[in-house]
């Protein structure tokens, strides 16, 4: 039995010869560029890094966003930690 006021989040990840991936739960996309993905999902924070990142498909109504482009690693936050501002200011004061 589902206790009340609890949720049944779903995150889903299913990559395809580290070329593209396909993404449920997916939040918000917090900041992004060709090399680097910072989402927000069901689950938490995650970071994708690689090169020649691009959007292949983003629907946030829906939950789903494709990827395409050299992925390098799959980051992960833990729950309750907060996302480094990875944005233009981000970059510049590192």
């Amino acid at each position: 039995m589902i206790e009340p006021g609890k949720v049944n989040k779903q995150h889903d990840l299913h990559m395809r010869s580290r070329k593209q991936l396909e993404l449920t739960g997916v939040q918000n996309v917090e900041s992004f560029d060709s090399e680097e993905f910072l989402l927000r999902t069901e689950l938490g924070h995650l970071t994708i890094r690689g090169s020649h990142l691009h959007i292949k498909n983003l629907s946030l109504e829906n939950g789903i966003l494709s990827l395409e482009g050299n992925v390098h690693s799959l980051i992960y936050l833990d729950p309750g930690t907060q996302a480094k501002n990875k944005g233009f200011l981000g970059k510049i004061f590192k």
